[in-house]
């Protein structure tokens, strides 16, 4: 899944969901569940994401509700081939952005 923020410093946690196309409350649910979300929050409470807790959510979003991993199996997975999954994601994420261009110019032609 590709996630199209603007560039920014920090997203709230609607824009986050808005993105994901996820509701608010499931954000904050791997909050307390994944350890490598740590968003930012203010003097009100309001959860700040970073460009890196966005770059864990989209490696939970493909492992939990793509490949279809429970909670617990993704906690697993992360722990153990932490660098091969990142790799792979990685891998998927650059082979997405180059098919969606190639749909874009197929579109304009």
């Amino acid at each position: 899944m590709h996630v199209d923020l603007p560039d920014k410093l920090y997203y709230g946690i609607g824009e986050v969901a808005d993105a994901f196309g996820v509701n608010a409350s499931l954000i904050r649910f791997w909050e307390k569940e994944f350890d490598v979300i740590k968003p930012k929050k203010n003097a009100k409470g309001n959860r700040k994401f970073t460009k890196e807790d966005i770059k864990n959510l989209e490696l939970i979003y493909h492992l939990v509700k793509e490949r279809g991993f429970t909670l617990e199996g993704a906690k697993i997975h992360l722990k153990e081939e932490s660098q091969k999954t990142l790799t792979n994601f990685e891998i998927i994420r650059k082979l997405e952005n180059i098919k969606s261009t190639l749909i874009k110019l197929k579109n304009q032609l």
